[in-house]
């Protein structure tokens, strides 16, 4: 049994690399792979490994004064869902690119209470704080796209909606980090009732299922996307309902398109004839970083 957990936390972290060569060390010494992104905001990070070797991570990680109240999101999986370990050291741990005060972050809403929320009717906004890319493979009902490729483009974006500031507004993303950051930078420009998922999208699935959930869930690891409910989106050369993304193959492309099992064998994982007929294709099928 291997698990994937995924964990961040804002906190000033006064040596970063410090800190790099400590986790580095500590999951190579045990088998542990993934992706841990450190500045001096904060961490943000998924790893996965076997079961038991993840729950000592945890530990690890909680004895860290820095870290005693981190909390994770955890998902049971067949295999490691990583290939290989990424520890990097950011100028942000999530870019935005605007100084914002996270000390003026919204407030947390708890997923049975959203879920409520959807169940009465109440009226309030919910926006998406993640790529479009990862809104098109799955949502929650009546989300607000933003029409963004990178994080550092929602201040900009999110000023172009018409919405009043006294709305009530729910924020959220895949584990919470990027929708507590832009709840803050929303405080600050005049929001009054700004909310953002406890935990993202992985805490409301694991307490209330996938209701109020369309689609499947974009992750940053070598799954691409978690199945969770029917696909809302089509396969890019048969049209089938499809919800798997994957990378075109030809490395002069690299294009991130949604790919039924069957086409991609028939097209050599890529988006187009075109792009079939490249020259540089992608020699592993594993997506890379």
């Amino acid at each position: 049994m291997y698990q994937v957990i995924t964990f961040y936390k804002y906190v000033n972290i006064p040596n970063s690399e410090l800190l790099k060569e400590q986790l580095k060390e500590y999951c190579k010494e045990n088998n542990i792979f993934g992706r841990i992104l450190i500045a001096c905001e904060g961490i943000n990070g998924g790893v996965s490994g076997e079961k038991e070797t993840i729950e000592k991570f945890k530990k690890m990680l909680k004895k860290n004064p820095l870290f005693t109240d981190i909390t994770f999101r955890e998902q049971e999986i067949s295999s490691n869902s990583y290939h290989k370990l990424v520890i990097k050291v950011r100028e942000e741990v999530c870019m935005f690119r605007e100084k914002v005060d996270l000390s003026k972050k919204g407030d947390y809403i708890d997923p049975r209470t959203l879920k409520e929320w959807y169940k009465k009717g109440k009226d309030f906004v919910i926006i998406d704080a993640r790529n479009g890319y990862e809104y098109d493979v799955g949502h929650f009902k009546g989300a607000k796209k933003l029409p963004i490729e990178i994080f550092s483009e929602f201040p900009k974006e999110i000023n172009k909606l018409n919405i009043d500031k006294n709305k009530e507004i729910v924020l959220y993303c895949t584990g919470g980090i990027r929708c507590e950051k832009a709840s803050a930078f929303m405080k600050q420009k005049g929001y009054n009732n700004v909310y953002h998922i406890q935990g993202g999208i992985i805490n409301y699935l694991q307490q209330v299922k996938n209701e109020e959930w369309e689609g499947g869930l974009f992750v940053f690891d070598d799954r691409i996307v978690s199945s969770l409910s029917d696909p809302i989106t089509k396969c890019i050369h048969c049209g089938k309902k499809e919800m798997q993304y994957i990378n075109c193959h030809n490395l002069d492309c690299d294009k991130l398109v949604i790919c039924c099992k069957e086409c991609g064998q028939k097209m050599n994982n890529t988006c187009s004839k075109e792009c079939k007929e490249a020259k540089r294709h992608r020699i592993r099928a594993i997506q890379e970083f």
